[in-house]
């Protein structure tokens, strides 16, 4: 049985970067690619990204089951530690990860979480 997971980063990045990249990098690295159908068979996911300066703030709602929820937080990690992804217009946004790790599911998360899982 799926259960909701959040996975929370700290990226450097600059604030001309493309905001939507990391969480573009996430979803190629659980589904394949960033252009798919929902959802994405090993963990259907949201990402959410808040820029504060040169710092973004990034959570990641998963649903998995309790076995494959490492591999999940190893794939977001190993697409975060990249730093960079080339998008669909051939342009590159680099960022660097300064921190990772699991979080609680917020009260504002609860609802789309619910829908995940």
């Amino acid at each position: 049985m799926r259960r909701a997971y959040v996975h929370v980063a700290v990226l450097g990045m600059r604030p001309d970067a493309d905001l939507r990249a990391p969480g573009a990098a996430i979803t190629a690295a659980l589904c394949g690619d960033w252009d798919h159908e929902p959802p994405c068979p090993l963990a259907p996911h949201h990402t959410r990204a808040e820029r504060t300066g040169d710092r973004v703030l990034l959570r990641t709602l998963f649903a998995t089951g309790p076995a494959a929820e490492q591999t999940v937080r190893d794939r977001i990690d190993h697409a975060l530690s990249g730093g960079r992804l080339r998008g669909p217009d051939a342009t590159v946004t680099h960022w660097r990860l300064l921190t990772s790790g699991p979080a609680d599911v917020t009260p504002e998360e609860a609802a789309r979480a619910e829908r995940l899982a």
